[in-house]
């Protein structure tokens, strides 16, 4: 494996990653255990502090990704299975701008003026997208596989 390409799947997985265990451990361990402005803030703080990897992890994967389809030769040399990871990696990276500016901001905001049903609305707008997110994280980590395994795709 070449270096871009294990520098590629770290970002990778430290973004998918980081959305399982957020959407699927630390959800429920929260709303569990604390009340809802307690949760709120929590909230708050997990996902300031996952963004900005997020961030990094987008930077990484699009240069390490436009690489690697460089170095095979350009976008219409590659395989089908690339030419997926791509439009679902760009999609992913849309919806996740969108979480940030349109839901994450919003929700940080209304946490500061301790507006707890809009920040509740807010971060519940963001669980949703987060899922979507998920799904297509694993999708995507599907199609690479079977893909480079198989050639198929």
């Amino acid at each position: 494996m070449t270096p871009f390409k294990l520098i590629h799947l770290l970002a990778v997985l430290i973004w998918v990653g980081g959305m399982f265990f957020a959407h699927l451990v630390l959800r429920p361990a929260a709303v569990e255990a604390l009340e809802l402005p307690q949760r709120l803030r929590l909230w708050d703080a997990v996902l300031r502090r996952f963004f900005n990897w997020v961030w990094a992890a987008i930077c990484v994967i699009l240069v390490t990704g436009l690489y690697l389809i460089y170095q095979y030769g350009g976008i219409a040399h590659v395989a089908r299975h690339v030419h997926i990871m791509l439009a679902s990696g760009l999609a992913m990276m849309a919806i996740f701008v969108y979480v940030f500016f349109a839901c994450y901001v919003p929700l940080s905001l209304h946490v500061a003026k301790q507006r707890w049903k809009e920040a509740e609305e807010r971060l519940g707008k963001i669980r949703i997208l987060v899922t979507l997110n998920l799904a297509l994280g694993l999708l995507t980590l599907f199609v690479a596989t079977i893909g480079a395994a198989l050639r198929v795709i």
